[in-house]
């Protein structure tokens, strides 16, 4: 009876565990942002903040409706103001992360 009771145990661990999570869709860690967002938040979000909201630095909250995607890349490429010029972004990543500003 106890070795029943036992194997039954054992036999339900196993297909709870067989029904793991390997196909969660719903995982919010760095590797489901789009590619603009973790740039952003690889190389930016230390001055404007995690959320666009400044940080001590400009805020990013509406910088799509005031700048243009190539006028954001050249700000990010040249520097403005205090903001010195971010060569570490550039190609597809640039136009990444200037894409994903400009609909913020």
């Amino acid at each position: 009876m106890k070795k029943g009771i036992a194997a039954l145990l054992l036999g339900i661990l196993f297909v709870l565990g067989a029904c793991g999570n390997a196909d969660d869709t719903t995982d919010t860690s760095e590797e489901n942002l789009e590619t603009g967002e973790e740039v952003y938040r690889n190389n930016c979000a230390n001055c404007h903040g995690a959320d666009l909201s400044g940080n001590g630095s400009p805020e990013l909250t509406d910088i799509g409706s005031k700048y243009s995607q190539e006028q954001i890349e050249d700000i990010v490429q040249e520097g403005t103001g205090s903001m010195p010029p971010q060569t570490q972004v550039e190609g597809e990543d640039l136009q990444e992360l200037s894409s994903w500003l400009t609909e913020q």
